[in-house]
């Protein structure tokens, strides 16, 4: 009598892990998609570029005597990070998110 229970209950569970799925993907025939400006990519190398020129002058500026060279290259470096950031944040104020 158990064994006849627990196959029909097995049966049942399968038939039904069988017909939910598809029709819960049928209904849902659109997708979300986030759409940006196709210059984001641009905008932020061109960010990059500017923040690491006048990082490397501010470094130079603010370095010490004998660190010159130093202060350049690591102004230039963190310079090109911030405007890199910067820059791709302000290029995808266009984004939004579209139904296909």
């Amino acid at each position: 009598m158990k064994m006849k229970l627990i196959a029909a209950a097995t049966l049942a569970c399968s038939t039904l892990a069988f017909t939910v799925p598809p029709m819960a993907a049928s209904a849902q025939s659109r997708e979300r998609v986030y759409v940006c400006d196709k210059n984001v990519k641009k905008k932020s190398n061109n960010g990059a570029l500017v923040g690491a020129v006048a990082g490397g002058v501010l470094g130079n500026v603010v370095a010490g005597n004998g660190a010159k060279t130093e202060g350049t290259v690591l102004g230039a470096g963190v310079g090109a990070v911030a405007g890199h950031q910067i820059a791709k944040k302000k290029a995808k104020r266009n984004c939004r998110w579209v139904y296909r």
